[in-house]
Protein backbone atom coordinates (compact mmCIF):
# COMPACT_ATOMS: atom_id res chain seq x y z
CA UNK A 1 0.00 0.00 0.00
CA UNK A 2 1.43 3.39 -0.95
CA UNK A 3 2.11 6.08 1.69
CA UNK A 4 1.56 9.73 0.85
CA UNK A 5 3.06 12.74 2.62
CA UNK A 6 0.25 15.02 3.48
CA UNK A 7 2.07 17.74 5.49
CA UNK A 8 5.63 18.50 6.68
CA UNK A 9 7.02 21.22 8.90
CA UNK A 10 10.81 21.59 9.66
CA UNK A 11 11.77 22.34 13.28
CA UNK A 12 14.96 24.29 14.12
CA UNK A 13 16.06 24.73 17.75
CA UNK A 14 18.96 27.08 18.59
CA UNK A 15 20.55 27.62 22.02
CA UNK A 16 22.50 30.86 22.40
CA UNK A 17 24.65 32.09 25.25
CA UNK A 18 27.48 34.52 25.99
CA UNK A 19 31.09 33.47 26.58
CA UNK A 20 31.12 35.33 29.88
CA UNK A 21 28.88 33.11 31.95
CA UNK A 22 29.06 31.27 35.24
CA UNK A 23 29.57 28.01 33.36
CA UNK A 24 32.63 29.40 31.56
CA UNK A 25 34.05 30.72 34.83
CA UNK A 26 33.51 27.36 36.48
CA UNK A 27 35.29 25.59 33.60
CA UNK A 28 38.28 27.94 33.82
CA UNK A 29 38.55 27.42 37.57
CA UNK A 30 38.45 23.65 37.18
CA UNK A 31 41.17 23.72 34.51
CA UNK A 32 43.34 26.04 36.61
CA UNK A 33 43.01 23.86 39.71
CA UNK A 34 43.81 20.79 37.66
CA UNK A 35 47.16 22.01 36.28
CA UNK A 36 48.53 24.99 38.23
CA UNK A 37 48.77 23.66 41.85
CA UNK A 38 50.75 20.52 40.85
CA UNK A 39 53.14 22.69 38.84
CA UNK A 40 53.65 25.04 41.79
CA UNK A 41 54.27 22.14 44.16
CA UNK A 42 56.78 20.59 41.77
CA UNK A 43 58.58 23.91 41.30
CA UNK A 44 58.78 24.81 44.98
CA UNK A 45 59.85 21.33 46.05
CA UNK A 46 62.33 20.97 43.15
CA UNK A 47 60.86 17.54 42.52
CA UNK A 48 58.58 15.07 44.24
CA UNK A 49 59.60 12.86 47.16
CA UNK A 50 63.12 14.30 47.45
CA UNK A 51 64.66 14.24 50.93
CA UNK A 52 67.99 15.91 50.11
CA UNK A 53 68.76 18.50 47.47
CA UNK A 54 71.57 20.85 46.47
CA UNK A 55 71.95 24.45 45.40
CA UNK A 56 74.74 26.87 44.56
CA UNK A 57 75.73 29.84 46.69
CA UNK A 58 78.64 32.22 46.99
CA UNK A 59 79.54 32.17 50.71
CA UNK A 60 80.16 35.36 52.63
CA UNK A 61 83.73 34.81 53.83
CA UNK A 62 85.89 37.25 55.76
CA UNK A 63 89.43 36.83 57.04
CA UNK A 64 89.50 37.06 60.85
CA UNK A 65 93.12 38.30 61.03
CA UNK A 66 94.07 35.37 63.23
CA UNK A 67 97.32 33.67 62.26
CA UNK A 68 99.50 30.94 63.73
CA UNK A 69 102.80 30.23 61.98
CA UNK A 70 105.66 27.83 62.69
CA UNK A 71 108.77 27.46 60.52
CA UNK A 72 111.44 24.81 60.95
CA UNK A 73 114.94 26.28 60.86
CA UNK A 74 116.83 22.98 60.90
CA UNK A 75 116.34 19.29 60.29
CA UNK A 76 116.85 18.57 64.00
CA UNK A 77 113.73 20.33 65.32
CA UNK A 78 114.73 23.98 65.73
CA UNK A 79 111.94 26.39 64.87
CA UNK A 80 110.64 29.93 64.93
CA UNK A 81 107.02 30.76 65.68
CA UNK A 82 104.58 33.64 65.86
CA UNK A 83 100.85 34.15 66.12
CA UNK A 84 98.28 36.84 66.73
CA UNK A 85 97.59 35.27 70.15
CA UNK A 86 99.49 36.82 73.04
CA UNK A 87 99.40 33.67 75.18
CA UNK A 88 100.94 31.59 72.40
CA UNK A 89 103.70 34.15 71.87
CA UNK A 90 104.46 34.21 75.60
CA UNK A 91 105.10 30.46 75.48
CA UNK A 92 107.70 30.63 72.70
CA UNK A 93 110.60 32.29 74.52
CA UNK A 94 113.62 32.66 72.22
CA UNK A 95 111.72 30.94 69.40
CA UNK A 96 109.40 33.93 69.00
CA UNK A 97 110.08 36.06 65.91
CA UNK A 98 107.80 38.91 64.85
CA UNK A 99 107.12 39.12 61.10
CA UNK A 100 105.73 41.79 58.82
CA UNK A 101 102.22 40.77 57.74
CA UNK A 102 99.98 42.23 55.05
CA UNK A 103 96.52 40.95 54.11
CA UNK A 104 94.01 42.22 51.57
CA UNK A 105 90.67 40.78 50.51
CA UNK A 106 89.25 41.44 47.04
CA UNK A 107 85.71 41.62 45.71
CA UNK A 108 86.59 40.97 42.08
CA UNK A 109 83.06 40.96 40.64
CA UNK A 110 81.75 43.77 42.88
CA UNK A 111 78.81 41.73 44.20
CA UNK A 112 79.37 42.73 47.82
CA UNK A 113 81.08 39.44 48.74
CA UNK A 114 84.81 38.90 48.96
CA UNK A 115 86.30 36.51 46.39
CA UNK A 116 89.89 36.02 47.56
CA UNK A 117 92.48 36.78 50.21
CA UNK A 118 96.00 37.91 49.37
CA UNK A 119 98.19 37.13 52.38
CA UNK A 120 101.88 37.93 52.70
CA UNK A 121 104.20 37.34 55.65
CA UNK A 122 107.86 38.35 55.80
CA UNK A 123 109.83 36.65 58.58
CA UNK A 124 113.22 38.25 59.36
CA UNK A 125 116.07 35.75 59.71
CA UNK A 126 119.64 35.82 60.90
CA UNK A 127 122.25 35.25 58.16
CA UNK A 128 122.98 31.81 59.62
CA UNK A 129 119.32 30.74 59.82
CA UNK A 130 117.61 28.66 57.16
CA UNK A 131 114.00 27.53 56.68
CA UNK A 132 113.26 23.90 55.79
CA UNK A 133 109.54 23.68 56.47
CA UNK A 134 106.60 25.94 57.15
CA UNK A 135 103.06 25.53 58.43
CA UNK A 136 100.41 28.10 59.19
CA UNK A 137 96.74 28.44 60.08
CA UNK A 138 94.47 31.31 59.05
CA UNK A 139 90.94 31.67 60.40
CA UNK A 140 87.80 32.92 58.65
CA UNK A 141 84.20 33.87 59.27
CA UNK A 142 82.00 31.77 56.95
CA UNK A 143 78.30 32.51 56.33
CA UNK A 144 75.52 31.15 54.10
CA UNK A 145 72.05 32.67 53.74
CA UNK A 146 70.19 31.52 50.62
CA UNK A 147 68.47 28.23 51.59
CA UNK A 148 70.20 27.60 54.91
CA UNK A 149 71.21 30.30 57.38
CA UNK A 150 74.58 28.99 58.54
CA UNK A 151 77.44 30.71 60.35
CA UNK A 152 80.76 29.29 61.50
CA UNK A 153 84.37 30.09 62.26
CA UNK A 154 86.56 28.12 59.87
CA UNK A 155 90.22 27.79 58.99
CA UNK A 156 92.76 27.15 56.25
CA UNK A 157 95.87 25.08 56.99
CA UNK A 158 98.96 24.81 54.81
CA UNK A 159 102.18 22.85 55.27
CA UNK A 160 105.28 22.33 53.17
CA UNK A 161 108.65 20.72 53.84
CA UNK A 162 111.83 20.48 51.80
CA UNK A 163 115.33 19.14 52.28
CA UNK A 164 116.58 22.28 50.52
CA UNK A 165 116.37 25.51 52.54
CA UNK A 166 114.01 28.02 51.01
CA UNK A 167 113.59 31.75 50.67
CA UNK A 168 109.89 31.83 49.83
CA UNK A 169 106.80 29.67 50.03
CA UNK A 170 103.94 30.50 47.66
CA UNK A 171 100.62 28.68 47.71
CA UNK A 172 97.43 29.26 45.74
CA UNK A 173 94.20 27.39 46.49
CA UNK A 174 90.51 27.38 47.39
CA UNK A 175 88.75 27.58 50.74
CA UNK A 176 86.28 24.76 50.07
CA UNK A 177 83.27 23.77 52.15
CA UNK A 178 83.22 20.16 53.36
CA UNK A 179 79.95 18.63 54.62
CA UNK A 180 79.46 15.32 56.39
CA UNK A 181 75.76 16.09 56.74
CA UNK A 182 73.22 18.37 55.04
CA UNK A 183 72.82 21.86 56.43
CA UNK A 184 69.72 22.67 58.41
CA UNK A 185 67.07 24.48 56.39
CA UNK A 186 65.16 25.98 59.33
CA UNK A 187 66.35 28.54 61.83
CA UNK A 188 69.87 29.89 62.24
CA UNK A 189 72.64 27.29 62.57
CA UNK A 190 75.46 28.68 64.74
CA UNK A 191 76.70 25.48 66.40
CA UNK A 192 80.17 25.90 64.83
CA UNK A 193 80.34 29.66 65.18
CA UNK A 194 83.03 29.35 67.84
CA UNK A 195 86.71 30.24 67.79
CA UNK A 196 89.15 27.76 66.28
CA UNK A 197 91.64 28.52 69.06
CA UNK A 198 91.05 28.76 72.78
CA UNK A 199 93.05 31.97 72.79
CA UNK A 200 92.25 32.64 76.43
CA UNK A 201 94.17 29.56 77.53
CA UNK A 202 97.74 29.98 78.85
CA UNK A 203 98.57 26.32 78.14
CA UNK A 204 100.62 25.17 75.16
CA UNK A 205 98.15 22.36 74.40
CA UNK A 206 95.56 24.95 73.35
CA UNK A 207 97.80 25.94 70.43
CA UNK A 208 99.15 22.53 69.48
CA UNK A 209 98.53 22.30 65.74
CA UNK A 210 97.70 18.59 65.80
CA UNK A 211 95.14 19.10 68.59
CA UNK A 212 93.60 22.12 66.89
CA UNK A 213 93.18 20.24 63.62
CA UNK A 214 91.81 17.13 65.37
CA UNK A 215 89.22 19.22 67.22
CA UNK A 216 88.30 21.03 64.03
CA UNK A 217 87.88 17.77 62.13
CA UNK A 218 85.34 16.57 64.70
CA UNK A 219 82.89 19.02 63.17
CA UNK A 220 80.39 17.84 60.58
CA UNK A 221 80.84 21.04 58.55
CA UNK A 222 84.29 22.51 57.92
CA UNK A 223 86.36 24.26 55.30
CA UNK A 224 89.56 22.91 53.80
CA UNK A 225 92.34 24.68 51.98
CA UNK A 226 92.15 22.51 48.87
CA UNK A 227 93.24 22.55 45.24
CA UNK A 228 96.59 23.84 46.46
CA UNK A 229 99.50 24.69 44.18
CA UNK A 230 102.56 25.12 46.44
CA UNK A 231 105.82 26.58 45.14
CA UNK A 232 109.04 26.38 47.18
CA UNK A 233 111.75 28.86 46.20
CA UNK A 234 115.33 28.11 47.23
CA UNK A 235 118.29 30.44 47.49
CA UNK A 236 117.91 33.19 50.09
CA UNK A 237 120.20 36.19 50.41
CA UNK A 238 121.85 36.56 53.82
CA UNK A 239 119.87 39.66 54.79
CA UNK A 240 116.58 38.67 53.12
CA UNK A 241 113.49 37.55 55.07
CA UNK A 242 111.66 34.31 54.52
CA UNK A 243 108.44 35.12 52.65
CA UNK A 244 105.06 33.39 52.69
CA UNK A 245 102.67 34.32 49.90
CA UNK A 246 99.20 32.79 50.03
CA UNK A 247 96.25 33.38 47.72
CA UNK A 248 93.07 31.86 49.12
CA UNK A 249 89.98 31.98 46.92
CA UNK A 250 86.36 31.80 48.11
CA UNK A 251 84.59 29.84 45.33
CA UNK A 252 80.88 29.29 44.71
CA UNK A 253 79.82 26.18 46.63
CA UNK A 254 77.32 23.39 45.98
CA UNK A 255 75.42 23.15 49.27
CA UNK A 256 73.56 20.04 50.41
CA UNK A 257 70.44 20.60 52.50
CA UNK A 258 67.35 18.55 53.54
CA UNK A 259 63.74 19.18 52.58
Amino acid sequence: MAIYEIYSHPSLVRYKTSVFTKATLFLLIVVALTYIPPLLVAYRSHGFWLKISTYEEQPNVRFQYQVLMIVGTSTSGDFLAWSTFANFNNLQGDNLRFPLVTAMEEDQNLDGKMDRLNFRLELPLQPSEQVYNVQFILTFSYKLFRMSTFMMQSMAYAYFSSSIPGSQFTVNGDLKLHQREPLRHKGVDTRYNVSIFNDGSPFASAYDVARVIASYQDRNVTTTFSNQYPVWTAGRAADAPFVINAVIRYPVEIITYPF
